[in-house]
């Protein structure tokens, strides 16, 4: 690594360093926590990897089973961060190209940060090749492909995110691409749907071609053929480098012209009676923080993303589930589907909503501590704008839903409507005491996230099941009474006790928020390292 990179990672380095010690110490705990829970998850499946593989009687399980578990580790590697809108760690190269740093350090450290968003199976191939190397019938440079997948890995994963970056940042096109992403993931869902499972189910469990990169990699690792396989992966390798460097070195072009950093005067918004209706029910001052906070979001890249992902990827997802075959129309999925999809689309909105309320706002939010303004009324302002947002999410995914001319009775909308208040409300609660615990800033203009999936995943992990903790128990009570009024009854009482739940984490807010105050505008106000993570 040239003198250049090494600058950039100190940089880095003295960048996150300066920022520990005005963190809140318990805030990084958990987050700790929550990231050894969920590594270490991994890092158990790795070790079954490493002891199934070990076994010198398991050579046909090695034939059979590992191109389908490398071409899922391809997929997971590349789907997930789209599908979880997370991008990982990545350069920021507008405040890089002043610097006379070369093109090819900077493209190594870019592929070096796709890591970030890999772990997961990092750890599951390293488990795959530490058993491959204890097989005694296993040649000993077999395991060896297994680097050369990863690194292939990382050039699909730096050219796949550089492509996806500028095309979202093209602001007449962004919300295209979108859709076509959501559209493509959904895919393997839908060919299931239309009937298509036995050809996908021939793919994953049917001798795969030995031309892909998967299958290359595994039976090199067995020592079959290891020439003609060495050769293949390496051919594939080279092709992901060229489209990785491809795609990175348009991205570098793209940031010195900056050609979407320009803007012109807006029109008149067709939904600016929308903007408005907050001043006709609340007063001054709510009103125009609630105002704001519809305003801005429905301007954040990042949000609008997820927004539409939960009225299209949700509803496409959990329909094979729900309809795909005949049995499954009176499962619990079918009579249910329109609560899954809006509990899927709460999921996706919690980042950009609950946990992180200032994040958007960055070193604007010192103005709510300037102004005589209580934070009381901020957060509810705040608040009040998200539980808006998820009416018009809910109430989207019924009117797709309605145009798609599915089974949609008023029961079932009552039904999706309680049980996304009653999570609503538990949530909110979460997130304001998160929110000034745990602040973060956050670049709205991007429509990934640049944090690492598994750390979002593993704080979902643990907090969002207990939102639903009383929706469990309503259709506990359904199922065990058979009795509507059961059902909405333990509802109503999980929102009652939601309701204490956000009045004493509101109270408590209120007062960290003032006694963190200074804590809270400098990390909001603090600008990102020349790497984004």
């Amino acid at each position: 690594m040239g003198n250049q990179a090494r600058a950039i990672v100190w940089a880095q380095w003295r960048t996150t360093r300066n920022h520990f010690p005005r963190s809140n110490k318990a805030a990084l705990a958990v987050n700790a926590l929550l990231t050894v829970i969920w590594y270490g998850g991994f890092a158990f499946l790795a070790g079954l990897a490493a002891v199934l593989l070990s076994n010198p009687d398991e050579l046909t399980f090695i034939h059979d089973v590992l191109p389908t578990a490398l071409l899922v580790s391809f997929l997971y590697w590349q789907l997930i961060p789209v599908l979880m809108a997370s991008l990982g760690s990545s350069l920021d190269i507008k405040k890089l190209l002043v610097y006379p740093v070369p093109t090819g350090q900077l493209f190594a450290l870019e592929v070096l940060l796709r890591i970030s968003t890999g772990v997961e199976m990092l750890l599951l191939l390293a488990g795959a090749g530490i058993g491959l190397l204890l097989n005694p019938r296993i040649p000993f440079w077999g395991p060896s492909a297994l680097l050369v997948f990863v690194i292939f890995n990382l050039f699909c994963s730096a050219g796949v995110r550089d492509l996806l970056i500028r095309l979202l940042a093209r602001k007449r096109i962004r919300e295209v691409v979108a859709l076509l992403l959501v559209l493509l993931a959904a895919l393997p869902q839908l060919l299931v749907f239309a009937g298509f499972q036995n050809r996908i189910r021939k793919v994953f469990l049917g001798q795969p071609a030995p031309y892909w990169p998967w299958t290359a990699t595994s039976r090199f690792a067995a020592g079959e053929a290891p020439f003609q396989n060495i050769g293949i992966l390496l051919l594939w390798a080279a092709a992901a480098y060229l489209f990785g460097r491809w795609q990175f070195e348009r991205s570098l072009a793209v940031d010195a012209t900056d050609p979407a950093g320009s803007s012109t005067g807006r029109k008149a918004s067709r939904i600016e009676w929308l903007y408005r209706l907050p001043s006709s029910l609340l007063p001054d001052p709510l009103a125009a923080l609630v105002e704001k906070e519809l305003r801005f979001l429905s301007r954040a890249p990042r949000f609008r993303l997820v927004f539409l992902m939960g009225f299209s990827f949700g509803l496409l997802i959990w329909a094979p589930i729900a309809f795909g075959q005949t049995d499954s129309r009176h499962s619990l999925v079918a009579q249910n589907y329109l609560t899954f999809v809006s509990v899927y689309a709460l999921l996706l909105l919690t980042d950009a909503l609950f946990w992180n309320c200032f994040g958007f706002d960055r070193s604007a939010a010192q103005i709510y501590f300037l102004v005589p303004l209580k934070m009381s009324t901020v957060l509810m302002g705040k608040n009040l704008a998200a539980a808006f947002i998820v009416f018009l999410e809910i109430a989207s995914i019924t009117v797709v839903c309605a145009l798609l001319r599915m089974s949609i009775t008023p029961r079932q909308v009552l039904e999706a409507a309680s049980v996304s208040c009653v999570i609503t409300i538990f949530l909110l609660a979460i997130g304001n005491l998160s929110s000034v615990y745990n602040p973060r800033s956050v670049n709205p203009a991007k429509s990934f996230r640049s944090a690492a999936s598994g750390k979002t995943q593993a704080a979902l992990m643990l907090t969002f099941p207990l939102a639903l903790m009383p929706v469990f128990l309503a259709f506990l009570a359904r199922y065990a009474f058979s009795s509507e009024w059961a059902f909405f009854g333990v509802l109503l009482a999980g929102l009652m006790l939601g309701v204490v739940v956000y009045s004493y984490s509101m109270t408590s807010a209120v007062k960290t928020a003032e006694l963190r105050r200074e804590q809270i505008m400098t990390v909001l106000g603090q600008g990102e390292g020349p790497i984004q993570s």
